[in-house]
């Protein structure tokens, strides 16, 4: 698959949902993301072919690759939401700049935050 934005905000998606709920159905993802059920189910189609997720007709699961891919972007948004807090960043344009950050910042760039946020917690 290739890496791209809507993509992985799907599987970020998909593995919160899975920490709230034993079963993640399409109109969870749809309502959460702010996107049609149609959309959801064609991102679903592609990341069922690219083996990030298994789709039963009524779950959404993500396979061990999926949950793994989802896991790094999860942490990316987490550790860039975290250090642009610890910058004075407002929190809602700290998390809202986060989702866009967590696609295209270099390993490099990330791994210089992710050492900053573990060296200035409290």
């Amino acid at each position: 698959m290739k890496h791209n934005q809507s993509s992985e905000d799907y599987l970020e998606c998909i593995l919160l949902l899975s920490r709230e709920t034993e079963f993640v159905h399409r109109v969870d993802v749809a309502r959460k993301i702010g996107v049609s059920q149609p959309a959801v189910q064609k991102a679903i189609k592609i990341l069922e072919a690219s083996g990030y997720v298994e789709f039963d007709g009524m779950h959404i699961y993500l396979t061990s690759k999926g949950e793994e891919y989802a896991q790094k972007v999860y942490e990316r948004h987490c550790i860039i939401t975290e250090f642009l807090l610890l910058h004075g960043v407002n929190g809602t344009d700290a998390e809202n700049d986060a989702c866009e950050m967590e696609h295209v910042i270099s390993q490099t760039t990330f791994e210089m935050m992710k050492s900053f946020v573990s060296a200035n917690k409290h």
